[in-house]
């Protein structure tokens, strides 16, 4: 294969942004040029939990040199509402607020010194509520932001009644901060006509287009998103930019002046919204053998003081409660529960880690109570290929591969010989114990709500022959630009160095869904191809005019086209297809075909497929301590026919070490007043370079493209890795487990600290 032919699809390339990130070249929104006069913001925050608002007192604030704007929710032109699926979820508070943090009141300033001074002046007089800031006290009040939601199949009271063991139990599952390296930021320009101009770090410019929008009463039409790179979202930047956006569009508009607000560490962590904790209970039945026989799972998340997009994340969390288990018997119920916290939000996996830990929770447990290996419990209870196939909301399974997955990792990993050699180790160690645990994952691929489904992309082929592509997914490191870019310029033959990644904006793919669910590749990809594939039949159809020849004789190839005989470069041709008034210019979409979910029923297809992957972690524990180090970790994981290898690996790399932390280190923590204490890197921890496994061994599998037509047979890779964390918290149980031989149950929540895991081996 030549050099010219490895830059598309399934070629080793280097991500577009690679040498701009390390060299700091890379321009986010903080890095454009300010206009002149720009001015700089500061947010007046809730300092209680729950709280009705008496009065906001502004005039010294107004009054204080610098100070151009101080504006409440009084001065909003249209709508105070930012609620993605649900009402009432103002950007400013009005007459109560729900969470420490909310904000309250907005200025802009010449400087974001002074906004900041200024801020002490503001006067708010609160008369303070009671505040429910635990999820468990939520729940028994029911006091929820929206009705509880189930699935059921097959009759599950009946099984358990019926099951030869039983076994009921909670848990509780810490939530976690996205920790994006560029915090939430925006720059609003004024325009015109009362137009606005807004640069977001937004996974979700359409979304950020419509609320900025209403806030400000005016039409989509006079507002436009723009964003070239983020700097890290993992789903933090999916909702939650469209408040940022609104506030400084307000402030623009009040002004007529360019608005920069940037929120620092600590304001960004107190007002956004994080991972769902969860709380959860079970109610097993098994076999002597350990298969379940019957289940019933209570999945009680913690949403904060708004809806956001906990329903959505909930139905996720109950989607994926079977993992890669067939649970012929089951009820799951959701409760989505309100508390005076910050609205939780999208997280990397929606909900989908949440729903897994719970079920790979239970298999554990039962495993223990049989004193067995808990991954011979868990292959016993594996879907099936032919049958036992069917999950509890009724999708049928058609691509099962987790046997195979498990099959070669146990032999590439070394499994069970290495599982024999850590009990010895443990029987002739007393402080140092090690774990090791082997977790399978199934990630089902798609927006559970169909209508999200859908992409657009915008191509133009200049009479040079360079290439212009735009698309309405958003870069944010993940490599997603590189990645359809490949597919352009695998459809023209061309270089990849012939096509130009530009920045996404509203003004060129109107209503685009946001860059989540990790279906960025499918569904952006699939719209470029199209667009492409428009531009493609265009050309040759000229071709084989001017030669005369069979359209079918034309072909593309390393950046030539020939035509019959004739031999003719791409660029050629394209500058003359534009003397011969051939439109260069096409749009393309793509809807995802097979999807839907009924809610009333708890019954459908929310996936379109899925991916699957399996991990193999090993700890080593210090028992003094309760510290703990991943010493080796082997993945296999499966992203069907891999659209760019490189990208990919480095996904499931960085999935699984942000997998990893959410279950170990990184934790929130909040006091009885509702603040959460945790709130920058020298209280919250996130996974750091010395917390990588010391052998880490990642293997895409090989040889199996997506049964489901997809970009060029490719599956997701964006979120599906993350799962692969569950595997070191295992490791981590089963280490406990052996300080106590193996014989006493193990209670652990998540995430284990030190602290935690102090706790677990103190009660063992």
């Amino acid at each position: 294969m030549s050099d010219k032919e490895i830059s598309g699809v399934g070629a080793y390339v280097v991500h577009d942004s690679a040498h701009k990130h390390v060299t700091g070249e890379a321009v986010y929104t903080d890095d454009l040029p300010e206009l002149p006069n720009c001015l700089h913001t500061w947010v007046v925050t809730s300092p209680h939990a729950h709280a009705k608002i008496k009065s906001i007192n502004i005039k010294r604030a107004e009054s204080f040199e610098g100070v151009e704007a101080v504006l409440s929710a009084k001065d909003i032109l249209g709508t105070n509402d930012v609620g993605p699926i649900f009402p009432n979820e103002p950007v400013l508070a009005e007459e109560l607020v729900e969470y420490v943090g909310q904000p309250v009141v907005i200025i802009a300033a010449q400087t974001r010194e002074l906004a900041r001074e200024a801020s002490h002046l503001v006067k708010v007089e609160y008369e303070i509520l009671t505040p429910i800031l635990d999820v468990r006290e939520a729940l028994e009040k029911k006091h929820f932001v929206a009705e509880p939601h189930s699935l059921q199949i097959g009759d599950s009271k009946k099984a358990l009644a019926n099951a030869a063991n039983r076994l009921q139990g909670e848990i509780d599952l810490g939530g976690q901060d996205h920790f994006y390296l560029e915090g939430q930021i925006c720059v609003a320009h004024p325009l015109e006509d009362d137009d606005m101009k807004v640069y977001s770090s937004t996974q979700h410019p359409a979304e950020v287009q419509k609320m900025v929008a209403r806030f400000l009463n005016l039409a989509k039409h006079s507002v436009v998103v723009e964003v070239r790179r983020m700097g890290g979202g993992f789903g933090g930047k999916e909702t939650q930019p469209a408040n940022i956006a609104c506030m400084a569009a307000l402030l623009a508009n009040k002004t007529k002046k360019s608005v920069k607000l940037r929120l620092g560490r600590d304001e960004d962590m107190i007002i956004t919204g994080k991972r769902h904790d969860f709380y959860f209970t079970y109610d097993v039945g098994y076999t002597n053998e350990g298969e379940i026989t019957g289940i019933e799972l209570n999945l009680a998340s913690k949403c904060g003081h708004v809806a956001d997009l906990s329903t959505s994340i909930l139905d996720r969390a109950l989607f994926f409660s079977d993992s890669v288990y067939y649970l012929k018997d089951a009820t799951i119920n959701g409760f989505p529960c309100k508390t005076h916290t910050v609205s939780n939000t999208a997280f990397r996996g929606f909900g989908g880690p949440q729903g897994s830990f719970i079920i790979e929770e239970v298999i554990d447990v039962i495993s223990n109570k049989l004193k067995k290996n808990p991954h011979e419990v868990r292959k016993l209870n594996y879907y099936g290929t032919e049958d036992r196939n069917v999950t509890p909301y009724h999708q049928t399974i058609e691509d099962n591969i987790i046997h195979e997955i498990t099959d070669q990792l146990e032999v590439s990993s070394d499994y069970q010989k290495r599982y024999d050699e850590i009990r010895e180790y443990n029987k002739n160690n007393k402080y140092y114990k090690k774990g090791i645990s082997f977790v399978p994952t199934k990630f089902g691929v798609s927006f559970t709500t169909a209508f999200l489904n859908q992409a657009g992309a915008l191509i133009h082929i200049y009479a040079d022959g360079s290439i212009h592509l735009n698309h309405g997914g958003t870069e944010m490191g993940q490599g997603l630009f590189t990645k359809v870019a490949q597919v352009v310029a695998s459809e023209f033959q061309v270089d990849l160095s012939r096509v130009k990644i530009t920045a996404t904006t509203t003004e060129k793919v109107p209503n685009t869904s946001a860059t989540a669910a990790s279906s960025g590749s499918d569904l952006n990809g699939m719209a470029a191809q199209n667009g492409a594939q428009k531009l493609k039949r265009r050309l040759i159809k000229f071709a084989a005019e001017k030669y005369e020849v069979d359209q079918s004789s034309v072909t593309f190839k390393n950046n030539m086209v020939y035509a019959g005989d004739n031999e003719i470069s791409f660029n050629a041709l394209v500058g003359e297809a534009y003397f011969a008034r051939v439109s260069l210019s096409a749009t393309g979409f793509y809807k995802t075909p097979k999807i839907y979910y009924d809610r009333s029923t708890s019954k459908g297809r929310p996936f379109f497929y899925y991916t699957y992957g399996a991990c193999v972690a090993e700890v080593l524990l210090d028992t003094l301590t309760g510290e703990c180090k991943v010493t080796r970790a082997d993945i296999l994981h499966d992203v069907g026919a891999s659209l760019s290898p490189n990208i990919d690996m480095g996904q499931i790399e960085g999935g699984f070490v942000q997998g990893m932390g959410w279950l170990t280190n990184e934790e929130l923590k909040w006091d009885d007043k509702g603040s959460l204490r945790t709130h920058a890197p020298s209280t919250y921890k996130i996974p750091v370079s010395r917390d990588i496994p010391d052998v880490f061994n990642v293997e895409i599998l090989k040889n199996h493209k997506c049964k489901e037509e997809t970009i060029y047979s490719s599956k997701a890779v964006g979120e599906p890795p993350f799962m692969h964390g569950m595997a070191v918290w295992h490791a981590i149980k089963d280490a406990i487990k052996s300080h106590g031989n193996y014989e006493k149950e193990v209670k652990l929540n998540a995430p284990a600290t030190p602290e935690e895991i102090l706790r677990a081996l103190d009660s063992m």
